[in-house]
């Protein structure tokens, strides 16, 4: 029988909890009391210790952990903040009618750090190009990135591909906009690309290949692998760290609750890009540092001459680009937020007029816009983003380091 962890109020009499107890086809080795009083007279005996927390659990050896509270003591944020602490000690968390199991991660023989999200477009590519940059300085690195675009089979980019490499790749049919090819073209490191299908509540992925990926990058016994999530899926990998990147446009009530609360307990280090009010509401959940960053775009290339800017940014974000790109000598005509809007996009290139194209690798930059800037002889470059964090390069060498040195160890 499953040995559980049960959660139990006192908004339930102690017969009740006992006869429930007996009836569930677990073997119960503990309870955690979460509140609630009407219904208690003290002094109850469960029949099992009682522990004041689900870490103190752990020394009785759960399976799982059975939740047998209800409304008012625990609400749907609560819940979702137990069962992510459940899943974050790696225990599955149980309810009448649900059930939540950490994502299976598999081992990995190599030093490796996971760059993970909170959702889609929060940073996160530019997070782990940044960090590729930082830590290859130092080390070996291989860049292991999943998309929902990436390739049916894992395949490896050795050099940054040419806007040329791009065209060509998107004329044959593939989206030539994928993680993993950003990755290269602005990292500057070996990338192997994957694709995924799905993604649940704390982050597994229905489908991918990032294992096979991942054995790819093992042949090549780099230093250290970095492992880069899409949206708010995990590469299925148990990576020695990991860096957790939240939207700074997120509400807390998102960015730290619902299952996004596990993914900040099974991080090294939180960046919360813009900062803003989840910052605080994450610290209350984690010890590990929580940095405020802000993105500032880059042309991969130096740039003369009037451009035009094509971002998947939010609308309200196009004048602090602007501002960023101008503060670097840059002649901005243009911008757009319409990137991953095709129709919105192709009517908006017909008006624009620019000696060259800055464009994020992502979306249709590829399919749309590299094609008009070559149909009209425009030159075309490439837009990274610069992650600006007070510390967060030594944060970043720091888990290198002790990623490494546990490798090491083991």
């Amino acid at each position: 029988m499953t040995r559980a962890l049960v959660i139990i109020d006192g908004e339930h009499y102690l017969s009740t909890v006992k006869d429930a107890l007996e009836e569930l086809p677990y073997e119960f080795v503990a309870a955690h009391l979460v509140g609630g009083t009407e219904k208690l007279r003290g002094g109850e005996d469960y029949g099992v210790p009682l522990v004041d927390s689900l870490a103190a659990a752990l020394e009785h050896d759960p399976e799982v952990v059975v939740d047998l509270s209800d409304e008012p003591v625990l609400g749907p944020p609560d819940r979702l903040r137990l069962a992510s602490r459940a899943l974050a000690l790696g225990l599955p968390y149980v309810g009448a009618d649900f059930r939540f199991d950490p994502p299976a991660l598999e081992p990995f023989e190599l030093p490796s750090i996971g760059i993970v999200g909170t959702g889609k477009r929060v940073g996160k590519t530019a997070v782990g190009t940044h960090a590729a940059r930082v830590l290859s300085d130092r080390y070996d690195v291989v860049v292991v990135a999943m998309g929902r675009g990436g390739p049916a089979e894992p395949e490896v980019a050795e050099t940054p591909p040419t806007v040329e490499d791009l065209l060509a790749l998107s004329r044959s049919g593939r989206h030539a906009a994928s993680d993993y090819l950003e990755d290269a073209a602005l990292a500057g490191v070996v990338t192997i690309g994957c694709r995924r299908a799905g993604g649940g509540l704390a982050g597994a992925p229905f489908v991918s290949n990032v294992l096979e990926g991942a054995a790819l990058a093992a042949e090549r016994a780099p230093d250290i692998v970095i492992f880069e999530g899409s949206g708010a899926a995990f590469p299925p990998i148990d990576t020695s760290k990991r860096v957790l990147v939240v939207g700074g446009g997120q509400s807390p009530e998102v960015a730290a609750g619902y299952l996004n609360a596990y993914r900040i307990l099974v991080s090294d280090l939180v960046l919360v890009i813009g900062g803003g009010a989840s910052l605080a509401a994450i610290r209350e959940l984690t010890d590990v540092p929580v940095l405020e960053a802000r993105l500032r775009p880059r042309p991969a290339e130096s740039v003369d001459g009037p451009v035009a800017v094509f971002t998947t940014a939010p609308a309200d974000a196009r004048e602090a680009i602007r501002s960023k790109l101008t503060e670097q000598g840059l002649d901005v005509r243009h911008i757009s937020s319409n990137l991953a809007d095709r129709d919105a996009l192709r009517a908006e290139l017909e008006g624009v007029d620019a000696e060259t194209i800055l464009v994020e690798l992502k979306a249709a930059a590829i399919d749309v816009v590299a094609e008009a800037a070559a149909d009209r002889g425009a030159r075309l470059v490439l837009l990274g983003s610069d992650v600006v964090a007070e510390g967060l390069d030594e944060h970043l060498l720091a888990l290198a380091e002790e990623a490494v040195r546990e490798q090491v160890r083991a």
